[in-house]
């Protein structure tokens, strides 16, 4: 069920978002002009996030990101993340292509961890953003793993909007394109969310909620010569993780 959300819970976190949006600080006019306040409404607000400290006061009067939205932020990073990090490090380290780790949070892929290429010209997504699954790698991964009646009322919910010229957007030909994911182990973002860029991905089984791994990087580059060789080794890295979750205590087991 869907409520209404709260007035301001969401003006609050909608300036939160805009002083990050700021590089992490800013005027209270600023802010109150980004978020389509009122300026004494934004001070109010400000003044409650001060408070509870997630926002503090610089010297010239500028407000800035608090200390307290970062036990926040590591609560809400899978626990999966840290345990991929050094399979993502090995993953760039053999292709020199940014490597990625995402989880499905609702309808959105979150990418949780990433190692970014070493290379001058590479994929960078940042940590924490959150995008449509239908035109990423490690969407469509996790999504080949569910059954196709969740898969269509997913899209039914997101739509299929075309990002290029190779975005899937007809729902039969998604699905079909899921089922040749399933059938051969990995998905291929070929320039579906980003034209000149390619993205093989895996699933990654036994987290509790649909996860992938992934690397990307120029199409130029991911070529279908070394392709075989990135499948086997996001194979081996999400088989590990596997392996992990198995033996990670879990709350309340004897």
């Amino acid at each position: 069920m869907t409520t209404a959300p709260v007035q301001s819970v969401a003006r609050s976190f909608a300036l939160l978002e805009a002083l990050a949006a700021s590089g992490g600080e800013a005027a209270l006019a600023s802010l109150a002009l980004q978020t389509d306040l009122a300026v004494p409404t934004a001070h109010r607000l400000l003044g409650t996030l001060h408070h509870l400290g997630y926002v503090r006061q610089l010297e010239d009067r500028r407000y800035a990101l608090g200390a307290g939205l970062i036990g926040l932020g590591r609560q809400a990073v899978p626990q999966v993340a840290d345990a991929a990090m050094p399979l993502l490090t090995g993953l760039e380290e053999a292709f020199h292509e940014t490597a990625n780790l995402a989880v499905l949070d609702g309808d959105l892929v979150l990418y949780a961890g990433q190692v970014a290429s070493r290379q001058r010209m590479r994929m960078f997504t940042e940590v924490g953003r959150r995008v449509l699954p239908h035109s990423t790698g490690v969407g469509k991964a996790m999504l080949s793993t569910m059954p196709e009646s969740h898969v269509r009322a997913l899209i039914e919910r997101t739509g299929l909007p075309r990002f290029t010229p190779q975005t899937l957007v007809d729902p039969d030909a998604f699905i079909a394109d899921l089922r040749r994911s399933r059938a051969r182990g990995f998905a291929a973002d070929d320039s579906e969310q980003e034209v000149g860029v390619r993205c093989i991905a895996v699933a990654v089984l036994g987290q509790g909620q649909p996860t992938a791994l992934s690397v990307s990087g120029p199409a130029a580059r991911i070529t279908d010569a070394v392709v075989p060789d990135v499948v086997a080794a996001l194979r081996d890295s999400a088989s590990q993780l596997a392996g992990m979750a198995e033996r990670r205590p879990r709350i309340g087991g004897d």
